[in-house]
């Protein structure tokens, strides 16, 4: 399984050079079975803004990978943040309250973190659910220390068994057959 995180940037802008983004958007994300861009991302991918889900879900359904997991997705919740996962036959939301100011590294983890669970056989919207709620559950105990980075040995056990709720929402999936 090939998942690709391309760490090219966010809502401060590129942080690669431009060529380099373009090589993971043409060259690396094609081949991916999974990829895992932010929405800023994803955004610079698809050339447009994406400021609602719909337009999130075209541009990672036309982004290449048969799944798409879209952190930093436009939330349904007043003050949320979702991360969005497309595959072929579903779209889940699974949201949570935005956090002021988090560290950097949460894109990364969610990616090795969904990676884990699907590869230990997890079905996908379980390894969303859960991920989500190991990653914003050590995002809000780092907030709450006053930490700048991720502390992942302090916060071990959330990774393995999270105890943060998260809504999870099942979308209309544009790409499925509508007549089944």
């Amino acid at each position: 399984v090939y998942i690709c995180d391309p760490v090219m940037g966010d809502s401060g802008g590129l942080y690669v050079p431009e060529p380099t983004a373009a090589a993971m958007r043409d060259r690396l994300m094609p081949i991916a079975d999974i990829a895992t861009p932010n929405r800023y991302e994803l955004e610079w991918m698809a050339g447009a803004p994406l400021p609602d889900l719909k337009s999130v879900i075209s541009a990672a359904l036309h982004a290449g990978p048969p799944t798409m997991l879209v952190t930093s997705a436009p939330s349904m919740i007043s003050g949320g943040t979702g991360n969005l996962l497309l595959d072929g036959t579903q779209a889940l939301l699974a949201e949570h309250r935005l956090i002021d100011k988090p560290p950097n590294g949460l894109g990364d983890l969610t990616a090795a973190v969904y990676l884990a669970r699907i590869l230990s056989g997890q079905p996908a919207i379980k390894a969303l659910q859960s991920t989500t709620a190991a990653v914003y559950e050590i995002l809000a105990r780092t907030a709450k220390r006053g930490g700048d980075e991720l502390q992942l040995e302090t916060d071990a056990q959330s990774l393995s068994h999270p105890m943060a709720m998260v809504q999870l929402r099942h979308l209309t999936h544009p790409g499925r057959d509508r007549r089944a």
